[in-house]
């Protein structure tokens, strides 16, 4: 094995990502729009969301094929630069 860090992931794979922010109308037309961006294949019915007990808040959850760590990491840094987005994991 080399010193170089290696990727955990074997691309393509499916990924699971939460995205959590307060239970607004727009949170989920937001985060539509950033995930078309970075998934080629996205469409509105791979999100799943679940609200908080209280109804303040909401997580949305999207699996998708990734097809690179770059991908990824441009997805995240999209979603966690989103003014309504508070959580991303």
């Amino acid at each position: 094995m080399s010193d170089s860090t290696q990727d955990l992931l074997q691309f393509p794979c499916q990924f699971p990502i939460k995205i959590m922010g307060h239970n607004v109308p727009e949170l989920f037309p937001a985060i539509c729009e950033v995930a078309a961006i970075h998934i080629e294949t996205f469409d509105a019915s791979m999100v799943e969301s679940r609200e908080s007990k209280g109804g303040n808040y909401v997580a949305l959850t999207i699996t998708f094929e990734a097809q690179s760590r770059i991908q990824l990491d441009n997805f995240y840094l999209a979603l966690t630069s989103h003014p309504l987005v508070k959580v991303v994991l």
